[in-house]
């Protein structure tokens, strides 16, 4: 039993499959919502430095495996889901803030070159950590600093280049958490801005299967290639194992077409990286996020 003193809500084996978008996986020994910045630093302090750590968004990018997740989740909700501008090229927004409030608050303030955020169904936290980008642009163009909560509860600022950005990978410490972040664009009509956002949003319905339980982009894509067309060459449109399936819309999405558990999901996964790398000798990165323990 965790007696830890906070102002926000803990729960005891916490179900996680609802708050993932492929609505399967076990449940958090411990479900964490801070009050905010502050209960957080607290509660992390105060927590036995042996305990696992995870923070958890929109669950857009995320198999959680069927065992559940040991330790404490963390999840950023209300308190932490505002925007705003600063001046007239620069948002301050909090870790939990979704990419559509990002991008809408931008238009808002005149503020162009966030509109790639619209396409992303994730949250601040999440596209600090993963470096989240879409249609040529990525977090680590437009990222001024972060405030993160480490594990040891210390409160600190990093800036772009103390995260060390690649593609889809940050150097930010394990079990820290992104409260929120700055970002930086440039003046743009207001107009223009929701007109680019309408065309990125159109494409995305056009090309994603975005009504399905599904977990977004499945691999990242390779040096000189790109995943969904090596996996549609492996011939795994359309494979499926029970209930999930790689989506026959966007060969690098996988499906939950039911009742699939997320050891089917994840071996559905590992069965298209071994068609793809016998098929083309090139061995696909995981970019979706596998956490807890099998069942």
């Amino acid at each position: 039993m965790l007696a830890l003193a906070t102002r926000g809500t803990l729960t005891a084996n916490a179900p996680l499959a609802p708050l993932v978008w492929f609505k399967s996986g076990g449940a958090a020994e411990w479900l964490f919502e801070p009050k905010d910045a502050d209960d957080l630093a607290g509660f992390l302090r105060d927590l036995d430095p042996a305990t696992p750590l995870m923070a958890l968004g929109l669950g857009s990018n995320l198999i959680v495996r069927d065992g559940g997740v040991p330790g404490v989740v963390v999840r950023l909700g209300k308190p932490f889901a505002k925007c705003e501008a600063v001046d007239a090229t620069t948002l301050r927004c909090d870790g939990g803030a979704s990419g559509i409030l990002v991008s809408s608050t931008a238009r808002d303030a005149g503020i162009a070159g966030l509109e790639f955020l619209r396409s992303i169904p994730g949250t601040v936290g999440g596209f600090v950590r993963m470096n989240g980008g879409a249609y040529g642009r990525e977090t680590s163009d437009i990222l001024v600093e972060a405030e993160v909560v480490l594990r040891s509860g210390e409160q600190v600022t990093l800036s772009r280049d103390q995260l060390g950005y690649t593609y889809r990978h940050s150097d930010l410490p394990d079990g820290a958490v992104v409260v929120s972040a700055t970002f930086r664009g440039e003046p743009g009509d207001s107009a223009a801005i929701q007109a680019e956002m309408d065309r990125i949003a159109a494409e995305r319905e056009a090309s994603q299967p975005l009504r399905s339980k599904t977990g977004g982009s499945t691999f990242k894509n390779p040096v000189g290639h790109k995943a969904w067309a090596l996996v549609d060459a492996a011939g795994c449109r359309g494979l499926r194992r029970g209930d999930a399936q790689v989506s026959e819309k966007h060969c690098n999405f996988l499906l939950n077409l039911g009742t699939a558990t997320s050891a089917d999901i994840e071996a559905l996964g590992e069965e298209v990286r071994d068609k793809v790398k016998a098929h083309s000798g090139v061995t696909l990165e995981w970019e979706i996020q596998r956490v807890g323990v099998a069942k």
